[in-house]
């Protein structure tokens, strides 16, 4: 009795060329997926920065009116010196 029959040839082929394609996918899409996995990690690590940010520069929203206001101290002052004569 032969082990290997010519009948069965095709099914080992096929076989192994599907193993050999599974293989060959596995192999490439690990990769992206921990590419992907450290991808997603990194951007939790931007939006927590860009979250902080967004509270450390929240103070500037007021800028304009303190410039505003200081502008008009400002000229009050100007207008004061010059109704004293100075």
């Amino acid at each position: 009795m032969v082990l290997f029959a010519a009948e069965n040839t095709g099914w080992i082929v096929g076989y192994t060329i599907g193993i050999v394609v599974v293989l060959v996918v596995v192999a490439l899409v690990v990769p992206i997926l921990v590419l992907a996995y450290r991808i997603g990690t990194e951007a939790q690590l931007i939006d927590d920065s860009l979250g902080k940010s967004v509270q450390n520069t929240a103070a500037l929203a007021g800028l304009e009116d303190t410039n505003r206001m200081a502008i008009n101290v400002i000229e009050g002052l100007k207008r004061g010196r010059n109704r004293l004569g100075g």
